[in-house]
């Protein structure tokens, strides 16, 4: 296992803890196929309905650690494979920022569905400097995610955006006080997790179609009206019935 990050699950909820805080957190290449393993294997189970992604120390991720790279064939990008997955995880996906989004930290945070910020944060993209070219699937999640202007702002003229201008770009979807970030990270995952999964889980699929261009409305429709046959369903009913929370099963 990697000495990079620590995952757990625990009650419907998996974390991913990055752990190197003197590096910054940055992964080397076998801390990257370690990831895309343990996001494999996670992303195969029914007993999860959200993933919090956070980190310790004073940086979220510093990305690649260019002092692992040399040698590696670069046409099979382990970053890139990290991130179409964790882009592609069947329930949400929650990350926690706090200082420095550095590099392929900020293309980890930008495949996750929600971005939880700490005040103070920053972020830059430094390939332009170092003289090479981003993966294509990063610029295009960037370029998604925060429009072209944004993105060409970061990756060519090598800006750095403070919290203000990360919030107005959506690249982050919330800031709060740093020592609120941790509290407000889990009651989101609470929120996350007391939902109907299967019924996350199918917007969570048409959703990302939609924004990648590739929306089956046939099999979309057919998700929907299944959700009306779910136990899910009933119990939903019931307990808005009954003024009290949901309890759902993902059946």
């Amino acid at each position: 296992m990697s000495q990079a990050f620590i995952p757990e699950i625990q009650d419907f909820r998996a974390t991913i803890t990055f752990c190197r805080p003197e590096k910054h957190n940055a992964l080397e290449i076998g801390d990257l196929e370690a990831l895309d393993a343990t996001l494999t294997d996670m992303a195969a189970r029914s007993d999860i309905r959200v993933l919090l992604l956070r980190a310790e120390g004073k940086s979220f991720c510093a990305g690649v650690d260019f002092g692992s790279v040399a040698g590696h064939d670069w046409r099979d990008n382990p970053l890139e494979r990290v991130t179409d997955r964790l882009e592609n995880m069947p329930f949400p996906t929650l990350c926690l920022l706090q200082g420095g989004v550095y590099g392929g930290g900020t293309d980890l945070a930008l495949a996750c569905d929600f971005r939880l910020g700490a005040r103070g944060i920053k972020c830059f993209i430094p390939p332009a400097k170092l003289g090479i070219q981003y993966h294509p699937h990063g610029l295009k999640r960037a370029a998604s995610r925060l429009g072209l202007n944004a993105a060409k702002r970061l990756f060519l003229a090598t800006e750095t955006f403070d919290d203000a201008e990360m919030l107005r770009c959506n690249f982050v979807d919330w800031l709060v006080a740093p020592e609120d970030l941790h509290a407000r990270g889990e009651a989101l995952a609470a929120i996350l997790c007391g939902l109907a999964p299967q019924a996350v889980r199918g917007m969570k699929q048409s959703l990302n179609e939609i924004a990648g261009g590739l929306f089956d409305e046939r099999a979309a429709r057919d998700r929907a009206a299944a959700s009306f046959r779910t136990e899910d369903f009933q119990e939903g009913r019931r307990a808005m019935a009954e003024k009290r929370p949901p309890v759902f099963t993902g059946r």
